[in-house]
């Protein structure tokens, strides 16, 4: 069958976006008739579009809550029934059973519930929708006769096509629209069977699978000869990267997605105001401070070579006067990446129209989600890296202790540890890096950048290491530069070796207990 004339149309609807004027579009220009069930029903209804009951087509009424109302032989028959069989036909006619020409439905929101915090298993399972996957399933299975609508962005193309003929719609479309609807309806599915276990089972269920959706396509990779497009999950967190609004820019890059995402990560460590400045992944600055314009002066002194043509990221709403202060410093970042700005503030970054800005409209503590990274032929997937830093499990395993100035800047060096590419080796002073080692292949070498880098501040300053100090030259490298308190994992076999150096050089060491490689 080519072209399919419309004349009923079964309608019921979670998202009733336009389905009012979709309706009545239907019944004054085309004469179809609606029929409706609940609540759909009673909004078409008090919008004035003539409805006929579900219960009055099938002749058995809606039942226990709604659960009960769609599964009927008058609708998936009239559904179902293939219109160029003879013998379909007459066991219509002989069940009294009409056909549908449209199935206009959309499914429970079980998704946006189970996103929700706090949702019961209860408040789950009652918004798995039954009554509207199977009938978007029948329809869609004789799109030769029947045209199934899903989305109210359709509405209107499926009016127009009608308008174009006669009241009818063709193969073409009905095919399309089929198609929608096994993805929508697999999607939906994929989503149930997920919930249900994780819910009360193990961690990691023998298979899984990700819902992406495409945010947009990029101008290449990594690199210019590397095709590229940016997904988010389809149950991605607010205030993620992922969700953030770009009020103003260049297109985002595939590098700077990943800058900003490891940027946005480690602002979000600190409840304090804290700016972070990022090139390639890692902090190359990031300050804690009582007011967002002295974050962001002491992340930027910190190694201004480096902030040039980085991403930046701000824990709180950033005011004008951050702006002015970045403006002042001659500042050029890719990306800068917020809860909010001041109107005022985005007027005057409105002056570097390729900068990107992106708010995220709030911010989320770091953990209760998963993390996933490709690999080749397949998927790695972890429990993000949370833990609780209680100073109170720590352990001061030499002879020294650190005053309470030095466990509050340890602690804050700790942090920002784990934002950075291991073998990651932070110097900090005044709740600000001064020297930062990153990504080398022995930790050694990672001190030995961390130093340079703060040069006469290391003096007085304190250290982080990510992970164990293997040897004591590490810790050597960074007391003869003036450190004087370390807070490290411990846990290597020549922690006593380490231990030792500590005792002879007169430095602190606090052992953590846990690790936080970032590969």
């Amino acid at each position: 069958m080519d072209n399919v004339t419309i004349k009923r149309a079964l309608v019921s609807v979670t998202d009733k976006t336009g389905v009012a004027e979709f309706c009545k579009a239907l019944v004054d220009e085309f004469g179809v008739e609606i029929v409706s069930t609940g609540g759909t029903a009673a909004a078409l209804a008090e919008a004035g579009v003539p409805v006929r009951p579900i219960d009055d087509l099938t002749g058995f009424p809606e039942m226990m809550d709604g659960r009960v109302k769609t599964l009927h032989p008058r609708v998936h028959g009239g559904l179902l029934a293939r219109r160029d069989v003879p013998e379909h036909m007459a066991a219509a006619a002989e069940h009294g059973i009409g056909m549908i020409d449209m199935v206009v439905v959309n499914l429970y929101a079980f998704e946006a519930t189970v996103a929700r915090e706090g949702v019961t298993e209860e408040e789950a399972v009652e918004n798995i929708d039954i009554g509207g996957p199977s009938m978007l399933r029948s329809a869609a299975k004789n799109y030769e006769a029947v045209t199934v609508v899903t989305d109210p962005a359709e509405y209107e193309v499926v009016l127009e096509e009608m308008r174009s003929t006669g009241g009818s719609t063709v193969r073409e479309t009905r095919k399309r629209l089929a198609t929608d609807v096994f993805r929508l309806t697999s999607a939906y599915d994929s989503a149930i069977w997920m919930y249900l276990s994780r819910y009360g089972h193990e961690r990691f269920p023998e298979e899984v699978r990700f819902r992406l959706e495409k945010v947009q396509d990029l101008r290449y990779g990594e690199n210019p000869h590397q095709d590229a497009a940016f997904y988010r999950f389809i149950d991605a967190k607010e205030h993620t990267l992922a969700r953030a609004t770009q009020v103003q820019g260049k297109e985002l890059s595939y590098n700077n997605i990943l800058d900003t995402d490891s940027c946005w990560a480690a602002a979000r460590e600190f409840t304090e105001p804290c700016c972070v400045i990022v090139k390639h992944t890692n902090p190359c600055g990031l300050a804690i401070a009582p007011d967002l314009v002295t974050a962001y002066a002491r992340a930027y002194a910190a190694d201004p070579v480096s902030a040039y043509g980085g991403v930046m990221a701000f824990n709180q709403l950033v005011t004008v006067d951050v702006v002015e202060a970045m403006f002042e410093n001659k500042h050029f970042v890719e990306v800068m990446i917020a809860p909010d700005f001041e109107p005022a503030a985005l007027e005057l970054l409105d002056e570097k129209r390729n900068l990107r800005v992106l708010k995220t409209g709030g911010t989320r503590l770091t953990g209760g989600h998963y993390e996933s990274r490709a690999v080749e032929g397949g998927m790695l997937v972890q429990t993000s890296d949370s833990v609780d830093e209680d100073p109170s499990r720590f352990r001061v395993a030499t002879i020294a202790k650190p005053t309470d100035a030095e466990m509050e800047q340890l602690l804050f060096a700790w942090k920002v540890a784990k934002c950075v590419k291991s073998n990651a080796i932070v110097l900090t002073k005044d709740f600000a890096t001064i020297g930062v080692g990153a990504g080398q292949m022995n930790r050694v070498n990672s001190a030995r950048i961390a130093v340079e880098a703060a040069g006469e501040q290391a003096r007085d300053s304190v250290c982080a290491s990510d992970a164990f100090m293997p040897f004591p030259d590490s810790l050597e490298v960074c007391a003869a530069a003036g450190v004087t308190a370390f807070i490290q994992p411990g846990g290597s076999i020549r922690d006593d070796d380490v231990i030792a150096a500590a005792n002879r050089l007169g430095v602190s060491m606090v052992f953590t207990g846990h690790r936080h490689f970032r590969h």
